[in-house]
């Protein structure tokens, strides 16, 4: 009964704080108002959302879960409640996602000249399947394949076209750094250093499995994280394989160190031979056998989809998609007597950004010309399997579909003097992006982190395969009334110590102004989109 008053009291609060006042229900034709509804966006329209998302109650969101539903279900209530409406392609506000979740016992053993090497899973390994068989077993080869990337455009090719049928490959993480081409850029990590596209080119290549190498200056996670975010419940998409792999692994640096050095070859040799253009396939000389148990779940796990038509009868059938995901990683390894990933940053606070966008357009007395659609995903943290789900089924065609603006992680710490949009130098959205932010007296800033590359990682990469153009809305580095490195040093610390772990809590240092800023820019972005007679446009080079 004190879990149901508790989840009953904060529902209230949340939605008390979003509701549109009844006078502004008008949707009829009549003409867009002429400046976006910024003024209703306060701290308390934002924090309730975040608190109830984030809290113990929900366990984590995790998809599939009690938390998770209780999530779906409560967004769901505040898209109601402003006056949306349903977007999914059955008329409901939902758009299922069939899953298959995977917990598995691991065992994965490397034997070379006479020796034998046993990966202790946690510590040196977190593995997974590929596929939803409840018994995964191989026994291969194993193949150092270098950075595991073909980019033929770019003249490099790990591969070198060789195929890797039956292997297991070896590969390190993100990209060479040492190179200036159009595939690398130095730090900046583009979309060939993801681990997903280094097992979907393993793949193509005909290979069983893919032990990535994780090193903590090239991943932007650290082991703790990859442990949490690997070695629980894995989830894949219910449907037929496509592929060869049969599974992929995370191994720790020292490993993959200890491997190569029981093969008798030089470990830092390898390492700087992965790193030439000339680099071709090695076989270690090892052998490794991998079995892996797991009880697999079924079952399905909504997006969360609502719309605001738009004013304009031929401007209606397009659309401005905002998005977050409401998911989480559920429960991971305890951390003193906390085990609950709250999320409250990744990606509670996005949501928190998403909704009261939402609220300020439903209190709009019009909506502006263009259609608006709410995306919230879940398995964004399995890798984008909702955002994946959605584009295969879009509440609009993608030719019809603007943009896409996305908040992952949005901003605690405070108010800015710049801001970032990740993905809009790939269209013309740079200059929506540019008009919003001098609206809010900022200025545009670079990426102050492209080595993490948060775009390929995010939603918004299904998007920007789709070709359609996107901005990830981000802080900049400059926060007002801070050191000029302060705001990189909260961000490395968050990723250090809290990121997918239990200490992702809401925290009383929270500084919402930061969020009430984010929301400000991204609910004018919005606007000037819908409104807009002209669409973004790719931008010359530009992948769109």
């Amino acid at each position: 009964m004190l879990i149901l008053r508790r989840l009953v009291l904060l529902a209230a609060v949340t939605a008390a704080a979003a509701r549109p006042a009844p006078a502004q229900r008008n949707r009829g034709a009549a003409p867009a108002a002429t400046a976006p509804p910024v003024a209703v966006l306060t701290q308390q329209i934002i924090e309730a959302p975040i608190r109830f998302l984030a809290d113990d109650l929900l366990e984590g969101r995790a998809p599939g879960t009690r938390g998770g539903d209780i999530a779906a279900r409560y967004l769901v209530s505040q898209f109601a409640g402003l006056g949306l409406k349903p977007a999914a392609p059955d008329g409901s506000f939902y758009q299922w996602v069939s899953l298959a979740g995977l917990t598995s016992d691991v065992s994965l053993v490397v034997g070379a000249r006479g020796a034998t090497l046993v990966l202790e899973p946690g510590s040196d390994v977190v593995a997974w399947p590929e596929r939803a068989d409840s018994v995964t077993t191989q026994d291969a080869d194993l193949v150092f394949a270098g950075y595991g990337i073909s980019a033929p455009a770019s003249q490099w090719d790990d591969y070198t076209g060789n195929a890797q049928t039956g292997k297991i490959v070896v590969v390190l993480p993100s990209e060479p750094q040492d190179l200036d081409s159009a595939a690398f850029r130095g730090r900046a990590l583009t979309e060939y250093g993801l681990w997903q596209a280094k097992l979907d080119q393993a793949a193509r290549m005909g290979a069983v499995g893919v032990l990535l190498v994780h090193s903590p200056s090239d991943v932007p996670l650290n082991w703790e994280a990859v442990r949490n975010t690997w070695s629980g419940e894995h989830l894949l998409l219910d449907r037929p394989p496509t592929q060869s792999l049969r599974f992929a692994a995370w191994i720790s640096a020292e490993a993959a160190r200890r491997i190569v050095e029981v093969t008798g070859k030089d470990y830092a040799a390898l390492l700087r031979r992965a790193e030439s253009p000339d680099f071709q396939p090695i076989n270690l000389g090892a052998r490794a056998a991998v079995d892996l148990h797991s009880r697999v779940r079924r079952f399905r796990a909504p997006n969360v989809i609502a719309r605001l038509d738009g004013a304009d009868s031929i401007g209606r059938g397009e659309a401005v998609v905002v998005t977050a995901h409401y998911d989480h990683l559920g429960r991971g390894r305890p951390e003193g007597v906390d085990s609950i990933c709250n999320g409250a940053v990744d990606d509670a606070s996005g949501v928190g950004v998403v909704l009261a966008v939402a609220a300020a357009l439903a209190r709009a007395p019009a909506p502006p010309r263009r259609s608006v659609v709410w995306l919230v995903t879940t398995a964004a943290e399995a890798g984008g399997l909702g955002a994946a789900t959605y584009v295969t089924q879009p509440a609009f065609p993608l030719n019809r579909t603007v943009a896409v603006l996305g908040v992952d992680r949005g901003n605690v710490w405070g108010p800015t003097k710049d801001m970032v949009s990740l993905g809009s130098e790939l269209s013309s959205l740079g200059d929506w992006v540019g008009e919003a932010a001098r609206a809010e007296s900022l200025s545009v800033a670079p990426d102050p982190n492209p080595q993490q590359g948060d775009l390929y990682r995010s939603d918004l990469l299904a998007f920007v395969r789709g070709r359609v153009p996107v901005g990830l809305l981000q802080p900049g580095p400059t926060y007002t009334d801070r050191e000029p490195n302060w705001g990189r040093e909260q961000w490395r610390a968050y990723l250090s110590d809290r990121y997918h772990r239990p200490g992702d809590g809401v925290r009383p240092d929270f500084d919402y102004r930061g969020l009430v800023q984010q929301a400000r820019v991204l609910t004018r972005l919005v606007w000037s989109l819908a409104e807009s007679a002209r669409v973004p446009l790719a931008a010359p080079g530009g992948t769109l």
